[in-house]
């Protein structure tokens, strides 16, 4: 059986001659890394930075007992110092500050080794801390300046520190609809042992027709590029609708994908509405140019309807999106037939360009009546689906942003499995000191604000996107988007060419399909729907081979961890491996009891993945190890 954690338990599986030559790379040990490496959490006084002056007081109200001489006022003149870190990670930056200018908050903006961040500081009289957020900070010197751009506000010190890792065991795998059939909770229990250690390739395919037809185009051409095919299959049920609706064969290409090339499906929902609604009569055929998602503001969209009826019984709107939605229903019904389950996300994008019309609409006919009328709307097509036309093979993706105001459109936690992002950052909004050309960040930012939505509780995927981040950002930035899916290739047929060079880097294309820490189709689990991949081939699943009830003690006076587990019968070593750049680096293989000590001494603030392994009948459950490690972070 292939196995479905990848080369990554390659590491452990050879504890049994490892551990002697591998001991030196223990990365928990990072504090001897070299001396001039600087002590985290590092704290600066601002008047201190480079190019800062000693201030004791501020135009307007002062804030009191500063705790150097003084404190820097940011007006005309920069500030700026250098940070030296003892190994590529991510580094929170927090300033102690004051702004007294302007009561609705005034921006300001941190530049870190060349890259611009801005933050809204709110009107405060008294120090406040403002984190500017978590930066990947290179080993040795960084450069952090605190900028002129808006400015006129107080600093008294800045804090540099490690950013916690995130605990990816908070992530349920649980669906929320208690009648999920069982092919449905084994992919959501697969989904969930990969979170935060490994990233699936994922591809939407082309729609209407597109490449003569082909729409194997995309796997085709990643194929050739990479060796691999993505495991998941995007797809849209858009061209199912009560208007110009036409059967394009995606209801059987998603059956042939799950059931014969053991494939993920994830669908969204592109659902039209006719753009003359007061002259559309219910069920009558509309042509697709007559047709529209977009809101009603955007000269694209309906001026006639109105979304606030959609969840209104005896309005032309309800009406119209009941038909809608019976459509959608009878092909999500072959599937769950058929055994197939659905990361299912509709209504997508929901507050995408909020603001950016006069009255606050977004940019979907869905989302162009704000929040509230959206989760309405969210809830009635959860109910209605589940309830009244029994889809229960849905886990249910819920697309945000990151927008100050984003957890206002969150439909609730009993509403939604997975939490998503769609990244589109190669045109607007780089963040990586760029033009033009692949962006490869991993947006860890926008992960680290997705992740507290739910506060860990859900998992987190990047549901579209254009540039695929590279392998090592996502590793290092702990940025453990669940899966990828560029957009379809639409550049043959005169649309946006996501595949091509100005939106891939194709070295690091290839280097992530071919990478470790990225699932490819011909890697997902045999019993991926029959066991969510949790038996890895072996006859009986009840059989446990591998450290259970991992219990973890800190000391924070000798900084050091200390890991107790269930005995597993039969077991006569233990073995401890770090995840670490991208790969798990095994400590020692020759435990044999159940409980491990590190050494002393160990960084404060920094966090580690540690997987436990254990040999029975002399063979390592390598795969589960993996599975069921845990996070610590020493102190």
């Amino acid at each position: 059986m292939k196995n479905n954690l990848k080369k990554a338990v390659s590491a452990l599986a050879v504890c049994a001659v490892a551990s002697a030559s591998m001991s030196s790379v223990m990365p928990l040990s990072v504090a001897a890394a070299g001396s001039s490496a600087d002590t985290f959490p590092f704290v600066i006084e601002a008047e201190n930075m480079k190019g800062a002056s000693v201030w004791t007081a501020n135009y307007g109200p002062s804030p009191k007992n500063s705790s150097g001489e003084g404190f820097f006022y940011l007006t005309n003149s920069a500030g700026s110092f250098t940070v030296n870190v003892p190994e590529d990670g991510m580094y929170t930056i927090t300033a102690r500050c004051a702004q007294v200018l302007n009561q609705e908050g005034r921006m300001q903006t941190v530049v870190v080794n060349g890259i611009k961040c801005s933050k809204n500081m709110p009107y405060s009289e008294e120090w406040t801390d403002l984190s500017f957020g978590s930066f990947r900070l290179h080993k040795g010197e960084n450069t952090i300046e605190f900028v002129s751009e808006y400015g006129y506000m107080a600093i008294d010190t800045v804090t540099v520190s490690v950013t916690p890792k995130h605990d990816y065991t908070l992530a349920t795998d649980e669906l929320t609809d208690k009648k999920a059939t069982p092919e449905a909770k084994a992919l959501m229990k697969y989904l969930k042992s990969v979170y935060g250690s490994h990233i699936i390739a994922g591809q939407q395919e082309i729609y209407g027709s597109g490449h003569s037809n082909n729409y194997e185009w995309e796997n085709e051409y990643l194929k050739d590029l990479t060796g691999k095919v993505p495991a998941i299959k995007g797809v849209d049920f858009m061209n199912y609708n009560p208007l110009y609706g036409w059967d394009d064969g995606t209801t059987e290409r998603c059956i042939e994908w799950a059931t014969k090339r053991n494939g993920i499906i994830t669908a969204s929902w592109h659902i039209n509405i006719p753009k003359d609604f007061d002259n559309y009569v219910l069920g009558e055929p509309v042509g697709w140019q007559q047709c529209s998602y977009k809101n009603y503001q955007s000269g694209e969209g309906s001026m006639s309807f109105d979304t606030r009826n959609v969840v209104v019984k005896g309005t032309k709107e309800y009406d119209y999106f009941q038909l809608a939605m019976k459509d959608l229903a009878e092909q999500l019904l072959k599937l769950q037939d058929a055994g197939v389950p659905v990361i299912w996300r509709p209504l997508h994008e929901a507050q995408g360009n909020e603001g950016n019309y006069s009255d606050g609409t977004a940019w979907f006919w869905w989302g162009d009546r704000g929040a509230e009328t959206y989760k309405e709307i969210w809830k009635l097509l959860y109910k209605t689906l589940t309830e009244e036309y029994g889809l229960h093979n849905l886990i249910w993706e819920y697309n945000s942003y990151d927008y100050t105001n984003s957890a206002t459109w969150y439909p609730g936690d009993e509403y939604v499995d997975i939490v998503a992002y769609d990244k589109y950052n190669v045109e607007y909004n780089r963040g990586d000191g760029k033009t033009s050309g692949p962006n490869l960040l991993a947006i860890p930012a926008k992960f680290d604000s997705l992740y507290a939505l739910t506060n860990g509780k859900k998992m987190v995927a990047m549901a579209e996107n254009d540039t695929i981040p590279a392998v090592d950002n996502l590793v290092v930035e702990d940025a453990g988007w669940l899966y990828f899916c560029p957009w379809y290739d639409g550049g043959e047929d005169g649309g946006v060419p996501f595949l091509g060079p100005k939106y891939q880097d194709m070295d690091e294309l290839k280097k992530i399909y071919q990478s470790d820490y990225c699932i490819t189709l011909d890697e997902l689990p045999v019993d991926l729907y029959t066991n969510g991949g949790n038996n890895d081939g072996n006859s009986d699943p009840q059989e446990v081979t591998y450290p259970t009830n991992i219990k973890v003690n800190y000391s924070s006076k000798y900084h050091q961890v200390q890991f107790v587990w269930d005995k597993v019968k039969g077991a006569d070593k233990y073995g401890i491996a770090v995840y670490l750049a991208g790969k798990w680096r095994v400590q020692t293989s020759n435990i044999t009891t159940n409980s491990y000590v590190t050494p002393k001494n160990l960084t404060p603030g920094m966090s580690y993945k540690v997987a436990i392994a254990a040999r029975v009948d002399g063979k390592w459950d390598t795969a589960n190890a993996i599975k069921n490690a845990v996070s610590v972070t020493i102190k």
